[in-house]
């Protein structure tokens, strides 16, 4: 993402809480009997865990919006239609990938193996990318002194440091009595709370983190619930109205708001439209959330495969999405403004984020984003005894 992300007939069977990780991230499974199918034949064949199409789905397409967004983003200021477009897409395009995070968090206990699952893949990733993206702007920006900070995540890395947190706290958020509206007052207490900082990109891990609670505590039927035909039917006046009312606003809001790295106070606005923006842009974000989830498809498509890489595509299409500002060429390459280049940059993200989600990548970037690193842990003890059991 840009540094706005520093600084989405036949009835069917309800779907089922089958196995499928967090974006793109290695994580607990959900609660629940997943899908198996059989390695080999015979009694003794071993089951293995499917993943389910839906979710894999959604997390491709909504990464395709993100490279998108990124595209139109120096767009912005020449058209009211990329601006109009960008605002919809950042509406929902992060709160439908948090929220799949939490719902593939639900199971998150602090059992060993969890916790090894959540360093290399989450906090591992996200030192190897903070030093990768802290030396590629050092050389594409010719920006020798731009420091190397674990503290202060630059560019895309926030989401890591986001989803570390979030998943740290899941015990916590199945303990008290009303989990949705306290992380909701907990974004809006950061949102007028200047004072917060940088670090760690705090602002924004608060100011998410009702979304990813709200995962937290969904159920299948509620996705089924989304996938309803009157549901989807009301999905497209929803979606034409948010984008007639983005255009309208374009001129007249600070995008800013979007991104929920800043507080009101930060962006010039008195202390009480934080609370107001964090409430409306909840709920809007939750409205457009709900109807990209209407029309994501269910079965497996071409796509499908794709979202097991979304975090690949996610941080290594950041190189080239920054690098196309360093280099200018957005400046250099005027047709780009026109509405031909729009399509053009909007095809080009596509398929960009596309390439970078395929397994031969997943395989080349494995020893980054999902090292074993089994050297780094001392085994336990009950995993030791299940082995024993078995043998």
């Amino acid at each position: 993402m840009t540094n706005s992300l520093r600084p989405h007939g036949q009835q069917r069977a309800p779907l089922p809480p089958v196995a499928s990780p967090a974006p793109g991230v290695p994580g607990p499974r959900p609660p629940g009997p997943p899908q198996t199918g059989t390695v080999g034949a015979g009694p003794g064949a071993a089951p293995v865990k499917q993943r389910d199409a839906f979710f894999d789905n959604a997390k491709y397409l909504a990464i395709v919006f993100v490279a998108m967004g990124h595209a139109w983003e120096p767009l912005t200021d020449h058209s009211r239609v990329a601006e109009a477009l960008y605002m919809v897409v950042y509406t929902f395009h992060m709160p439908a990938f948090i929220l799949i995070s939490g719902y593939f968090s639900r199971s998150f206990d602090m059992r060993p193996d969890r916790l090894r699952r959540l360093i290399t893949g989450v906090a591992v990733p996200y030192v190897l990318f903070e030093v990768a993206y802290s030396l590629f702007k050092r050389w594409a920006d010719d920006d020798p002194g731009h420091p190397i900070s674990l503290l202060d995540p630059w560019y895309l890395t926030w989401f890591l440091v986001a989803l570390f947190v979030w998943r740290m706290t899941v015990p916590l958020w199945k303990v008290v009595r009303r989990p949705v509206p306290l992380a909701l007052a907990v974004a809006v207490l950061a949102s007028v709370s200047p004072d917060i900082g940088d670090d760690l990109d705090l602002q924004r891990v608060l100011q998410f983190l009702p979304f990813f609670v709200v995962g937290l505590f969904m159920k299948p039927e509620h996705f089924q619930l989304m996938r309803r035909r009157e549901v989807r039917i009301l999905s497209v006046p929803v979606l034409a109205a948010a984008l007639a009312l983005a255009y309208w606003l374009g001129p007249r809001m600070n995008s800013a708001w979007f991104y929920h790295r800043d507080s009101a106070q930060e962006l010039g606005a008195p202390w009480w439209a934080g609370v107001v923006m964090t409430l409306a842009l909840f709920g809007s974000s939750m409205v457009l959330t709900s109807c990209f989830f209407a029309w994501v498809p269910r079965r497996r498509m071409w796509f499908t495969v794709l979202g097991a890489g979304t975090l690949y595509g996610y941080l290594l299409h950041g190189f080239l999405a920054k690098g196309s500002r360093f280099w200018g060429w957005y400046d250099d390459y005027t047709w780009l403004s026109r509405p031909v280049g729009e399509v053009f940059v909007s095809v080009f993200a596509a398929a960009l984020i596309t390439a970078l989600c395929t397994p031969p990548v997943q395989r080349m970037f494995r020893f980054a984003m999902e090292p074993k690193m089994e050297w780094a842990f001392k085994r336990d003890a009950t995993e030791i005894a299940r082995e024993r059991a078995r043998s």
